[in-house]
């Protein structure tokens, strides 16, 4: 079985995470996704799977494509 991952816009999840002036474990705890594997993301270290996004889109209460590294503003 082969899971798709996607790649996550680092600097715009950093950029939502802090405007709401969350540390990365306000958002790990909010969205129940790993504290590393956001720091990953944010670094542009790992992609995410859907499932990831949908998480953290959530806790930031964006659309999930807003996270996506081809979004357009």
């Amino acid at each position: 079985m082969v899971i798709r991952t996607m790649e996550i816009d680092g600097n715009k999840l950093r950029t939502l995470r802090t405007q709401r002036l969350w540390l990365i474990g306000d958002l790990a705890e909010r969205s129940g996704v790993h504290r590393n594997l956001i720091s990953n993301y944010e670094l542009g270290k790992a992609g995410a799977h859907p499932e990831t996004i949908r998480k953290l889109a959530a806790a930031l209460q964006v659309d999930p494509r807003e996270l996506l590294q081809d979004s357009e503003g």
